[in-house]
């Protein structure tokens, strides 16, 4: 019986992007690309659609929710496909979001076209597929013996990183003032500084956080 070969959808909110990866995934035998689409609602219509074995997804989706938000809405559907990340993203708060939203993997968009292959078809199986450096940065992350900023953390972290202020970031995260002076008074401990530039300096250095959040 000849192999059905796995069917692919790519979200990604750049046209061109997704019209090279098309190229690329079309080329390859036993790999077909059934659907494409440039955000996270857009990419529920074709999954349900289309049924397909592995999406790939990106994380930032422009002005629509986000790449984690998508992979979450897409494991939530009665036929979920297994969610591929391909980024160019790799902040510890980019991939532990992703993860934890039920991405199967995370691959970069460095990636060479052998490797992403190999990880499509993995995905399709179930594996777990991880780039080198972001294996690497979650194995660090684990065997680090120094305290872990949380994640309710890194949005403090992010909100700093874009110069809100304290009453800013209680409304944005829905807390009071004092919560987020606490938040703030945890994370120069945990990086080891004692201003709020430090702190979003420190956050970029280690690639807690993306430049600008």
């Amino acid at each position: 019986m000849a192999d059905p070969g796995i069917r692919v959808v790519l979200v990604d909110d750049h046209p061109v992007v997704r019209a090279g990866l098309r190229a690329l995934l079309d080329g390859q035998e036993g790999l077909e690309v059934v659907g494409e689409a440039s955000g996270a609602g857009a990419a529920e219509s074709v999954v349900t659609a289309e049924r397909p074995d592995v999406v790939l997804m990106d994380l930032d989706l422009g002005d629509g929710p986000g790449g984690a938000v998508a992979t979450a809405r897409l494991r939530a559907l009665p036929h979920p496909p297994q969610v591929l990340v391909l980024t160019t993203f790799d902040t510890e708060a980019d991939i532990t979001r992703a993860l934890e939203a039920g991405a199967v993997g995370y691959l970069l968009k460095d990636a060479p076209p052998d490797r992403l292959f190999a990880g499509i078809r993995s995905a399709a199986r179930g594996e777990t597929v991880l780039a080198p450096s972001v294996a690497a940065r979650l194995v660090r992350r684990t065997a680090s013996p120094g305290p872990v900023v949380t994640e309710r953390e890194v949005e403090v972290l992010e909100l700093l990183s874009r110069g809100l202020g304290n009453r800013e970031m209680a409304r944005e995260l829905l807390v009071s003032e004092a919560t987020v002076k606490s938040h703030l008074s945890h994370v120069y401990t945990k990086l080891g500084v004692d201003t709020r530039a430090g702190a979003v300096a420190a956050a970029i250095e280690r690639r807690i956080i993306r430049p600008g959040g």
